[in-house]
């Protein structure tokens, strides 16, 4: 009889858009992983659009829903209030949890936090790690009171060294997915009782490429 391998759905923000492929390679032969090839952006974003990726991805049901959503939301725009004010941002978090018990009933589902950026080179639009920590503080609850598990990636991050960023936000160089993709998978394999595989960060940063953006 034929093993069905797990299927893993990852959503989330840009942020994943730098894990997302690194996870999928860990887990192959052991797991299929899906995620849309877009950035999911902020939680009204994610609330809309819940629906059209798992119809994108032809998914039925899957055996666990990792998922984020927080950096665009404590955005700080230039008339100093951030993108989606808290409450708000509460309220969609609240209706993502719902929508992801509605859409994926089997599945596990873990949270992970909004990581830490390098807030002194904001120009313009701002973020401030404060802000993130606020925002993380209140889904945090949320997702608890609807048994979710949680992934601190924050805290991951939080000691990273610079030189593992490759610009304002993002951690896009050799060792920064390393850190990320590393705890993304270890709390994927306690989940799903599976084992990943080792990967050469080196090998795809050879090439080296900053991704600039806020």
């Amino acid at each position: 009889m034929e093993l069905t391998m797990k299927k893993i759905l990852l959503i989330g923000d840009s942020i994943r858009m730098g894990y997302d492929k690194y996870v999928k390679l860990a887990f192959e032969g052991e797991a299929e992983v899906y995620y849309p090839d877009e950035n999911c952006r902020f939680a009204a974003f994610v609330t809309r659009n819940l629906h059209e990726w798992k119809k994108r991805l032809a998914l039925d049901d899957v055996d666990l829903v990792h998922w984020n959503v927080g950096l665009w939301d404590d955005l700080v725009l230039l008339d100093g209030e951030c993108l989606t004010p808290l409450p708000i941002y509460c309220y969609y978090i609240e209706r993502i949890c719902r929508l992801i018990k509605l859409f994926f009933p089997k599945a596990k589902v873990i949270f992970a936090t909004s990581t830490p950026i390098q807030e002194k080179l904001f120009m313009t639009c701002k973020r401030f790690n404060k802000d993130t920590e606020r925002y993380n503080e209140e889904a945090v609850a949320i997702v608890k009171r609807h048994g979710f598990e949680i992934n601190d990636l924050y805290s991951a991050m939080v000691d990273m060294p610079t030189e593992y960023y490759s610009d304002l936000t993002h951690p896009y160089t050799a060792g920064g997915a390393k850190l990320l993709t590393e705890q993304v998978v270890s709390v994927i394999e306690k989940a799903l009782d599976i084992k990943g595989k080792q990967l050469n960060y080196e090998e795809f940063f050879e090439k080296k490429s900053n991704v600039l953006g806020i």
